[in-house]
């Protein structure tokens, strides 16, 4: 077994050396990784329907989509993700015990009991502190997680939002839960480096045949390749996501009105306002200056630069639509 610790802490390069390990080795990988402070949503997920925009804006975190399903996870510095690549047989790859039992083990070596959940969560007091996911590639499969050990919950809390009724969609939700630090269970004082050696340590001496890796320069130039043409594109983060419908009401000091839009692939294919408001001018030409943009804060401002919402509904500001609008 290949064992890997990224040195980069970039989401979108680390997400693209997932795919580059899953599909361009043969060799079992372990991988171990940390993220600046980003997002990361399933594949199948709405991702304006997980993340609370304006906060993500304010506090620049990334947002990033993933290859393997299920739910929206918060990475910082403080979280260190695991990843395993096997080849083996089809219709048997998918089997989270397997995949999970080192992570239990060398938990347990640290003095923590650590169990896995219903739904594959590995949970600790009954707390979860990682969450776990896998892909298949014809005959791969990679199974990873998130290891919350000093991770700012508060962020994590603030980051992804916690009411959805506004869209509507097939995507798969997120399901809430309660969760817990590592370090606060530690009767040893370490940080998350150290931490991270550990596990690696606990990698090298219990799997077979397992070495340290480090990423060539070729290995390097192909996962900017990858990383550069889907994972850090609108299209892969915010494009993928299911097409879905939006609503929302908005009220302002001259009025209200009710905003509906159909997106798909991330652009507005439809999108009617009504309401009790006074309309100055035609509120169907408003309605299709929008129609073909991406649903993308900044996009939909600069299509709203040279007019005056506020001329076609009296007393609305175009940032008070741009904000109701997310």
């Amino acid at each position: 077994m290949l064992c890997v610790a990224s040195p980069y802490t970039n989401p979108y390069f680390n997400l693209a050396s997932e795919e580059f390990l899953l599909k361009c080795f043969q060799e079992d990988v372990f991988l171990l990784y940390r993220n600046a402070p980003s997002i990361v949503v399933g594949k199948h997920q709405n991702t304006l329907a997980e993340i609370n925009l304006p906060f993500v804006q304010e506090q620049e975190i990334l947002v990033a989509r993933r290859i393997s399903g299920g739910g929206t996870v918060f990475h910082d510095l403080g979280n260190l993700n695991f990843a395993f690549f096997t080849t083996g047989k089809e219709g048997a790859l998918v089997d989270y015990k397997r995949a999970t039992l080192p992570i239990i083990e060398a938990l347990r070596e640290m003095g923590l009991e650590v169990r896995l959940g219903e739904r594959n969560e590995l949970l600790l007091k009954k707390l979860k502190i990682t969450g776990t996911a896998s892909h298949v590639w014809k005959k791969r499969v990679l199974h990873h997680g998130t290891l919350l050990f000093s991770s700012e919950i508060e962020d994590m809390s603030s980051a992804l939002r916690t009411v959805q009724d506004k869209f509507t969609d097939r995507a798969v939700r997120s399901v809430p839960s309660r969760v817990t630090n590592i370090r606060d269970h530690l009767k040893e004082k370490m940080d998350v480096e150290q931490f991270q050696e550990r596990l690696m340590d606990h990698m090298l001496r219990t799997q077979k045949d397992a070495r340290l890796y480090h990423f060539s320069h070729s290995d390097i130039a192909e996962i900017e390749a990858r990383r550069d043409s889907k994972f850090a594109t609108w299209e892969w983060n915010f494009g993928y996501s299911p097409k879905y419908q939006f609503c929302k009401s908005i009220t302002f000091k001259s009025g209200r009105l009710d905003l509906h839009m159909n997106v798909e692939k991330g652009v507005i294919k439809d999108l009617k306002i009504v309401g009790d408001f006074t309309s100055l001018k035609d509120v169907a030409l408003l309605e299709q200056k929008l129609v073909g943009s991406i649903h993308d804060p900044e996009t939909l401002r600069i299509r709203l630069y040279e007019i005056e919402v506020s001329d076609y509904i009296a007393g609305l500001e175009n940032e008070e639509l741009l904000v109701g609008m997310f």
